[in-house]
């Protein structure tokens, strides 16, 4: 496997670290975890020199709490990455791990023609303590987003999460556990590859750009009007009617039961349908952790779709949001969304 240039020239990737557990270590004078230079990151990580990969970094300034991040943060990655595409072989990305998910998701819409990798990554203890997974996701990160075929073509041309030796399309991508190094998991796709003595990329599941030659589309203008809707026992017409009819709502992701199904009450339909009529997007994901929507089964999913609601397939929550918030930013008319909505973009749905 080449990680060089066939010109022999070194990979050359750029770490970018947005914030989160992995940048800190302990400061033994303020006996407190601050964040650490990462233009010294080779000294911190010393493991990462034995690649001889060219390794620059860029922090942001300042740094962002995972549960502060907001769309102004993807706007300012995708335009980073945008500047630096033709310097660097590929990009591995230091976000917390709260919101790491949907920064993915929503990255892989807004970067359109793909020919490099995007690698998020993170740790769930900081990088500075002894029992640290962040040496080791952060090592993996780099050999992948450095790794290339035998026509010098990056194998991995996603964006993706690497965490705990496995490497997940982004898009995919959820986080499952707070407690436990394994904190992502990608239940409805394989792993893109896989870290153990050797990392093993599954190749058939890669996505390949079109073209290697034509520069991706960076697109930075999102509109974030869409709100989500958890169905659950109990709920009440107020709640669904606030957020299904609320004024700067342009679309709604429904979190529904099992196959896609919620209430069967009239209350509860006559609202789904005013909403549709009014013309807001209705997007239909489940709350299970695996699996895909399907409105054709049972009698309360066909009324669901007779009312105007449409399949998310097996889209995650955070999956659906970013789509949105690209397409709504994208596409004026909801004919336009709703065809987007029914595309498979970037390997995010399976129909």
């Amino acid at each position: 496997m080449k990680y060089n240039h066939p010109n022999g020239t070194k990979a050359s990737i750029l770490l970018i670290y947005t914030g989160g557990t992995i940048g800190m270590r302990e400061d033994p004078v303020l006996q407190a975890l601050i964040p650490f230079d990462f233009s010294q990151i080779l000294e911190e990580v010393p493991e990462l020199g034995k690649f001889a990969y060219k390794i620059d970094s860029y922090t942001f300034d300042p740094l962002i709490d995972s549960s502060d991040v907001e769309p102004s943060l993807w706007v300012s990655l995708v335009r980073l990455i945008e500047e630096r595409y033709d310097d660097y072989d590929g990009f591995v990305v230091l976000h917390g791990t709260d919101t790491m998910a949907y920064s993915a998701s929503t990255l892989s819409f807004m970067i359109e023609g793909l020919t490099k990798p995007v690698i998020f990554t993170g740790s769930q203890l900081p990088i500075g303590t002894p029992r640290t997974d962040g040496k080791e996701n952060l090592i993996s990160a780099v050999e992948i987003a450095a790794a290339k075929d035998e026509d010098g073509h990056p194998l991995v041309p996603e964006v993706c999460i690497c965490f705990d030796n496995v490497l997940m399309r982004g898009n995919r991508s959820r986080k499952f556990n707070a407690d436990h190094f394994r904190a992502f998991r990608s239940e409805d796709y394989p792993p893109l590859a896989e870290a153990g003595i050797n990392i093993r990329y599954n190749r058939s599941l890669i996505r390949i750009p079109e073209s290697w030659e034509k520069r991706p589309l960076f697109h930075t203008a999102l509109d974030t009007r869409v709100s989500i809707l958890k169905i659950h026992p109990g709920i009440t017409p107020g709640v669904v009617r606030n957020i299904l009819l609320g004024e700067d709502t342009r679309a709604v992701i429904l979190e529904t039961y099992g196959a896609g199904n919620a209430p069967s009450k009239e209350w509860f339909l006559s609202i789904v349908r005013e909403a549709s009529e009014m013309g807001k997007i209705l997007l239909n994901i489940t709350q299970c952790v695996a699996g895909r929507v399907n409105m054709d089964i049972y009698a309360t999913g066909k009324s669901l779709k007779a009312a105007g609601v449409m399949n998310g397939y097996d889209s995650t929550t955070e999956s659906a949001l970013g789509k949105l918030f690209y397409l709504l930013g994208v596409f004026d008319t909801n004919e336009e969304v709703k065809k987007g909505l029914e595309m498979d973009l970037r390997g995010e749905i399976s129909k």
